[in-house]
């Protein structure tokens, strides 16, 4: 539950942020009546996303054996590489967010802002329906990554109107530095189950590599199974008996893109100052 609300709340308030600038910025230029072309295209990718990422879910959720282990295995891949573009795209364009976007509003046609709106919200939830799925093979139950998901989608959608009402009195830079240091740690775990998916995959069952790097089978806060582990897992990637070669890839996925990204973080303080 704890990776798919986070997921779902972070995507889900940068989909909050440009439909509440754009609605911002047409009150402020007297086009109040063109705020249903941004609400149908809002809606329209949102029930788009949904028929995609039922659909998706469908064709995982009825495989097994070796296609299973590919399947998951490459969306682990796929949801790790997008997340961390994503992660470092925001630092990059989140300062100039407001300002592009209205550029692009100026003079445009009532088209031009339903594709704004339903791009903006398509991107979000294809890459929130990706990242679910890796969520789904790193937890224990299915219905937590859907009870989080939901909850953080209404909790991003109360922030996302906050936001339209408070402006700039929310500290957005804050929210996103703590999320996005969180959601690499997500990446990391997803790169540690890639790496274990795709080693089942071509059957390395035996090495120094596929021995435990350790194991916990009591104690210490129930970490080898209930509530606590399965939130771990699911948000962590933590596991009670995780083979060398998956813990290594967590760290070799983590510690060089945690180091760049404080290091883009700690150069736009450079720049600001």
């Amino acid at each position: 539950m704890g990776s798919s609300f986070l997921i779902t709340l972070r995507e889900g308030l940068e989909a909050s942020l440009i439909i509440s600038i754009l609605l911002t910025y047409l009150a402020k230029t007297n086009r109040r009546t063109e705020n249903r072309v941004v609400w149908f295209g809002t809606f329209v990718a949102i029930a788009v996303c949904a028929i995609v990422g039922t659909l998706v879910y469908i064709f995982v959720n009825g495989l097994n054996g070796k296609v299973e282990q590919a399947v998951e295995g490459v969306i682990a891949v796929a949801a790790m590489l997008v997340l961390t573009q994503m992660i470092f795209w925001m630092r990059a364009n989140a300062r100039n967010l407001s300002s592009d976007l209205r550029s692009k509003v100026d003079g445009s046609s009532k088209t031009v802002l339903f594709t704004i709106a339903f791009v903006a919200v398509f991107r979000e939830g294809l890459e929130t329906a990706l990242f679910l799925l890796g969520a789904k093979t790193e937890t224990a139950s299915g219905s937590s990554v859907v009870i989080g998901g939901l909850i953080g989608l209404v909790v991003s959608a109360a922030l996302g109107l906050v936001v339209f009402k408070a402006g700039s009195r929310i500290n957005l830079k804050a929210f996103f530095n703590v999320t996005a240091i969180l959601l690499l740690l997500f990446a990391a775990g997803l790169a540690g189950k890639a790496v274990h998916e795709l080693r089942e995959l071509i059957g390395w069952e035996t090495g120094l590599l596929i021995t435990p790097a350790w194991t916990i089978t009591s104690g210490a806060w129930s970490a080898s199974g209930g509530t606590f582990y399965d939130f771990m897992k699911g948000l962590f990637g933590w596991h009670a008996s995780p083979e060398r070669l998956r813990v290594g890839a967590y760290f070799v996925y983590l510690i060089p893109v945690l180091a760049s990204y404080l290091k883009s973080s700690k150069d736009d303080k450079q720049l600001v100052s």
